[in-house]
């Protein structure tokens, strides 16, 4: 393991740290507990430590808090791999081995629920609990799916096809990383647009800049789904703690809830008066559940 300390605009100390010969950017707040597991803070897509900065200052003042940038987002480095569930998996496998050195709770918005269920499910060793704010992943479909109309399908399919392409890829990524559409889309998925700031719109264009960003974002089109969020809870032996923006116009969250009970019932579950990413709309009422959670449910090794 190799570490460099980086600047940082907010007074978070930021570091990176060499994976697979790519500099991976983390911040580290808080001084370890006895008592208390360390916590590790995974943003969702686009996103970056810099999404759960509200988070980190006051979760800081109780656990020793950990947040890491994915590769291909944040100032992590960008390579032109194939990104997956898997790929993260062990990218945080390896730095709660190496780098913070003992089980943690993981806390996941997004993409980064995905990965950290991932990591839980399929390395139990690195987790002390889940923290799923919202969180991304296929289910595997029970219910016989009706034939779809052969011209929607057609049409599918051959926008799937143009997707593919690197022109296209990259004449869509020029359009969604304009400050103006961010802004459109954060407005859209937070219920309190006052929390869309200029900060939060510079925090997820900045990344947007780098180059291999766009190789990133075409990948999304392009990597095979990973495992089923079902039978990845069917693997899972952690405790589970779900919080759940109501307000989320990209998932129903009261019906995706009901599947995550479903297969994992011991769980428990608040649903909060936010959008797609309650930490940063309600930062204040998500850290306090999640101490709550964890001085009640989380074992100390």
């Amino acid at each position: 393991m190799s570490a460099t300390i980086a600047s940082s605009k907010h007074s978070i100390p930021g570091a990176y740290w060499q994976w697979q010969e790519q500099p991976i950017y983390y911040v580290k707040a808080g001084k370890r507990k006895s008592q208390r597991p360390p916590l590790l803070l995974i943003h969702g897509f686009g996103a970056s430590t810099d999404h759960w900065r509200k988070n980190i200052v006051g979760l800081s003042q109780d656990f020793e808090v950990w947040a890491i940038d994915l590769l291909g987002f944040g100032r992590s480095a960008k390579p032109n791999w194939q990104y997956s569930g898997n790929l993260w998996r062990d990218q945080l496998y390896d730095f709660v081995t190496e780098v913070i050195g003992q089980p943690a709770v993981l806390a996941g918005n997004s993409l980064g629920g995905y990965a950290g269920l991932c990591l839980a499910a399929q390395r139990p060793s690195s987790a002390a609990g889940l923290v799923l704010v919202n969180s991304a992943g296929p289910f595997t479909e029970i219910k016989p799916q009706p034939q779809p109309d052969p011209f929607r399908k057609l049409w599918g399919d051959a926008v799937l096809s143009i997707l593919r392409q690197p022109w296209a890829n990259y004449l869509l990524f020029q359009y969604l990383r304009q400050p103006w559409v961010i802004r459109q889309t954060l407005e859209k998925v937070y219920l309190d647009k006052s929390a869309v700031t200029d900060q939060l719109v510079e925090e997820i264009y900045r990344p947007s800049c780098d180059p291999g960003a766009v190789k990133v974002f075409a990948s999304v089109f392009s990597t095979p789904q990973g495992e089923k969020v079902d039978a990845l809870l069917l693997k899972l032996t952690c405790p589970l703690l779900m919080l759940w923006g109501e307000g989320d116009p990209w998932m129903n969250s009261r019906e995706r809830g009901e599947k995550f009970r479903q297969f994992y019932p011991q769980l428990t579950e608040h649903y909060l008066q936010a959008g797609h990413c309650p930490h940063d709309e309600v930062p204040d009422k998500v850290n306090a559940l999640l101490a709550e959670w964890i001085s009640s449910k989380v074992a100390i090794s």
